[in-house]
């Protein structure tokens, strides 16, 4: 099963809401999902994301890729740069040998 982080629209018409949810790929885009992890309300300016952080994370790491949109939204929100600082403080911390005397 191939899963997706993707925006699912609701709200009224000309006044846009999306729900960030974790959806099979083969589902409708308001059809059926596994998770809400957060909202993004685009008219509303500065506060336009509302995200689990921890949510998005797990799915993530198990696999799910994010829609263009949500991946741009993750980024604005920090996620993504979080990720890639985590990995390359692994990455760093994994590549120091001890030298042998």
């Amino acid at each position: 099963m191939a899963v997706r982080i993707r925006l699912r629209r609701v709200g009224r018409k000309n006044a846009p809401m999306y729900r960030i949810v974790v959806a099979d790929s083969r589902s409708p885009r308001d059809g059926r999902f596994i998770e809400v992890i957060g909202q993004y309300q685009p008219r509303t300016g500065e506060k336009a994301v509302d995200l689990k952080v921890d949510r998005a994370n797990y799915w993530l790491d198990n696999g799910a890729l994010p829609s263009d949109t949500v991946r741009s939204l993750l980024r604005k929100a920090g996620v993504m740069k979080a990720r890639h600082e985590a990995k390359a403080g692994a990455k760093r911390a994994g590549s120091a040998v001890p030298v042998a005397e």
